[in-house]
């Protein structure tokens, strides 16, 4: 898979070290995987989930980290396209905010 943003997921690992070493293992996996679907994710990434945000687009939130933190994407399957969306902490993805983006 191509990452998009990929520089992004640099900048969220140094401002959250604690994350690096989770988010640097997370790359090199997804780097070498070949999703067709989520169902592909979910052999790679169990905790992986699928959500639906209010404007209707699916977003995949994987846990970082031993699930201290929260990795937002959005997959272009037929492309092979993996977009960074962006790295919460636990806490800010629970309150939901994130969800309204564009």
């Amino acid at each position: 898979m191509r990452i998009i943003r990929d520089s992004k997921v640099g900048e969220y690992a140094k401002k959250y070290s604690q994350a690096s070493s989770s988010v640097k293992n997370w790359r090199a996996v997804v780097r070498r995987a070949n999703w067709k679907s989520f169902e592909d994710v979910k052999q790679t990434f169990r905790s992986a989930d699928q959500i639906t945000v209010p404007n209707g687009s699916k977003v995949v939130v994987f846990n970082i980290a031993g699930n201290a933190f929260r990795l937002v994407t959005s997959i272009h399957w037929n492309r092979g396209i993996v977009y960074i969306r962006r790295l919460l902490t636990h806490a800010q993805y629970s309150k939901g905010d994130w969800k309204n983006d564009p």
